[in-house]
């Protein structure tokens, strides 16, 4: 991708990572912000106490675009038990289940049956190709769905993430009703990334998204000067000094 490449030239759709609804409001003002995701140490994080009042809540005041929201039983007929409420929370939510519980145990049965019945899924925490193609397998054919591939913090362990995104790519875009979303994004260029990939989707923190819109407005040798110009005003703000006399080139 070029460097006058520009935030309208993306096609990959972009959501927010978050629960913070102040944040939640303030993102959705931007529409090329398409879609919203949470998760529980999100909601921890943004001290959500009551999550079917915070979820009705958030489902108003954005009612028109994607919205996650997790599941957090670990018990399997229990999950089930919630997604079917968390779906009554809007048209435009999805409910994430994850691929399995703590104990390993795989949810593919529970999302197939979810997913006949009508329910729009995002499953997450997904690390590998088995993982991928099942879980794309157990939506494939039922309502709209996603499935969430957790590309950074494959990376923070040193793991290639680009196969298994490619290959998971080329397995939903077979898929009529299956999107993959790029997840765990840590900087703007996994938004590139994503981009190139033919990803359909990236969610990633508000601080990482409000980045965008500076994309293709400087090249190379205008970061570097911006840097050196950063450089000089620090030193000079932080007062630093050497003693001596500085030597000339001739000498």
């Amino acid at each position: 991708m070029s460097q006058t490449t520009k935030l309208a030239d993306l096609k990959v759709k972009l959501f927010t990572d978050g629960a913070d609804k102040a944040q939640i409001v303030e993102m959705a003002a931007n529409k090329w912000i398409a879609g919203f995701t949470t998760n529980p140490s999100l909601l921890k994080k943004a001290g959500v106490k009551d999550y079917e009042a915070f979820g009705r809540d958030i489902v108003s005041a954005v009612p028109d675009r994607h919205i996650s929201f997790e599941v957090f039983s670990d018990d399997i007929p229990e999950m089930v038990a919630q997604a079917e409420i968390i779906r009554t929370w809007g048209e435009n939510v999805y409910v994430k289940l994850p691929v399995t519980n703590t104990k390993g145990e795989g949810l593919y049965d529970a999302v197939r049956g979810l997913s006949r019945d009508g329910v729009k899924l995002n499953i997450t925490a997904i690390f590998d190709a088995d993982q991928t193609a099942r879980a794309i397998d157990a939506v494939a054919g039922g309502a709209p769905a996603c499935v969430s591939i957790f590309a950074g913090r494959l990376a923070d362990f040193g793991i290639d993430y680009a196969p298994l995104m490619r290959n998971g790519i080329k397995r939903a875009r077979e898929t009529k009703n299956v999107e993959i979303i790029w997840a765990s994004t840590r900087e703007v260029y996994n938004v590139i990334e994503a981009d190139q990939m033919g990803c359909h989707i990236i969610t990633a923190p508000a601080d990482v998204l409000k980045k965008l819109p500076l994309i293709g407005t400087k090249t190379g040798a205008q970061l570097s000067l911006d840097a050196v110009k950063a450089f000089r005003e620090d030193a000079i703000a932080a007062g630093l000094s050497l003693s001596g006399k500085a030597r000339s080139a001739a000498e």
